[in-house]
């Protein structure tokens, strides 16, 4: 089991304007960092349905995005314009403009830190945001290893078939 940084998309929900700080040391003021990158990159991971056929990927006039070997989609920033096609391309909705932003400073995940817990999840106010040992394969359905120092917690999905006929 590693320690991970675990976001909570259930409590952000909930509280939308939860802030936490971020020790972050590339950052610009106005940009976005640390946590709302975090909050961003954990929806993103767990709410794209990796198609078959990618269509976003297709989309893309500028081969901005890639699928990876594992159906996972990547953007290559020095490519990315922010045209939104990939918004548009996306058959089920969940490329936002805020899941795929144009500029962004990302977050290290506080890789090589002194600090053994990072500072977003020591400050955070409402607990989205927390440091705890994951296990790479966790039995937990909410829980969703993103990579070795994040993963996300969100409520399972559930398949809803729609019904096959009226019943009288």
């Amino acid at each position: 089991m590693a320690h991970r940084i675990v976001v909570n998309l259930d409590i952000l929900r909930e509280s939308p304007d939860c802030g936490a700080e971020c020790s972050y040391p590339f950052r610009k003021p106005g940009t976005l960092a640390g946590p709302s990158w975090l909050k961003q990159k954990a929806a993103f991971e767990v709410l794209c349905r990796r198609c078959d056929d990618h269509p976003c990927v297709d989309a893309c006039p500028f081969e901005a995005l890639v699928r990876l070997e594992d159906g996972r989609i990547k953007r290559l920033n020095f490519r990315c314009t922010g045209c939104n096609s990939c918004m548009v391309a996306c058959p089920f909705g969940t490329i936002v403009p805020a899941s795929l932003v144009y500029r962004d400073a990302m977050c290290d995940l506080c890789v090589g830190r002194d600090d053994p817990e990072p500072l977003c999840c020591q400050t955070c106010e409402c607990g989205a945001f927390s440091w705890q040992e994951v296990a790479d394969s966790p039995e937990e359905p909410d829980l969703c290893v993103v990579n070795e120092r994040l993963a996300v917690r969100t409520k399972a999905f559930t398949k809803v078939e729609p019904p096959l006929g009226k019943k009288k």
